[in-house]
């Protein structure tokens, strides 16, 4: 609960509205007292979006997280017995 206080929010429409319709920015309260433009704000919002959005990742971050539990479970065991060979044989 907010008793009064007002804050300044930026409002970024989401590209893709399949799970989000927006986000929602709280901008500092010094963030006008550094010289900072609206636009530099809203800029700065819609790039930390897009981030955040997964537009930046690479391939493989992509494809590990999009892997099947499946997957996981077979390469943790891959790991292991590979770990278990290489104790027991030395």
């Amino acid at each position: 609960m907010v008793k009064g206080t007002s804050r300044r929010v930026v409002v970024v429409d989401s590209p893709d509205q399949r799970f989000f319709e927006q986000a929602i920015f709280i901008v500092r309260s010094d963030a006008a007292n550094e010289g900072v433009t609206a636009r530099e704000l809203v800029e700065e919002a819609r790039r930390v979006a897009r981030n955040y959005a997964g537009g930046t990742h690479g391939r493989f971050s992509r494809l590990w997280r999009d892997a099947s539990p499946a997957a996981y479970t077979m390469l943790g065991a891959a790991v292991i017995g590979l770990l278990w060979l290489t104790v027991a044989l030395v």
